[in-house]
């Protein structure tokens, strides 16, 4: 599929056929996460790949309004959790390249590693479209995000950022309301071109 085929055709997708992904495409949509920008090469991210079902089962009841609002989410038959992992990026920047020795989070002037991870979940939805699926990124609120770690053994240096599922589209997805259209901001609205306030 054309690069500008995809970016097109990518929207959240919250309704899935119960149909298994093939193991390769599965692999395909996690390596894709690897080739994401890291800020010095850091790296700083993991991910929780949950295919087998009884390991899906156990992620769902982390994010119940997503159940709630969306049941068919549950027929993803794979589920990411990207993780942040600060630290990573303390250290790769007090190197000797670096020189930031005192490993000062004041020194960045935005959280480099949520933004990698968040670019790291962005691939992985792009390869899903690439794939001829549907993805979703939502969020785990933080009042679960405790009981998620001690169900699933995560340490307490990474960060979940969120989820993803990922799988075929259910046949009956319904069609993106007008007001979708309606509120998509053109660029006029959001592009300034030289200086803030001139669009053309």
């Amino acid at each position: 599929m054309e690069f500008s085929e995809v970016v097109r055709r990518r929207r959240m997708i919250r309704h899935y056929a119960d149909r298994p992904l093939a193991p390769e495409v599965v692999e395909r949509i996690l390596a894709s996460a690897l080739r994401s920008p890291s800020a010095g090469f850091s790296q700083g991210w993991a991910f929780l790949a949950l295919t087998d079902p009884a390991d899906r089962a156990r992620f769902w009841p982390f994010v119940p309004t997503r159940v709630e609002k969306t049941p068919t989410m549950q027929d993803a038959p794979l589920v990411v959790v990207p993780m942040a992992h600060k630290a990573a990026y303390l250290e790769r920047y007090a190197e000797p390249d670096k020189g930031w020795e005192d490993r000062a989070e004041a020194r960045w002037p935005a959280p480099y590693w949520h933004i990698d991870t968040g670019m790291a979940a962005l691939l992985m939805l792009l390869t899903a479209v690439d794939e001829g699926l549907g993805a979703c990124f939502f969020g785990i609120m933080p009042e679960h995000l405790k009981p998620f770690r001690a169900e699933f053994g995560i340490p307490d240096e990474y960060a979940p950022i969120g989820g993803i599922t990922v799988g075929y589209r259910a046949d009956d997805v319904p069609l993106q309301g007008p007001r979708i259209e309606e509120r998509r901001r053109s660029a006029d609205e959001v592009i300034h071109r030289g200086h803030w306030g001139r669009h053309s």
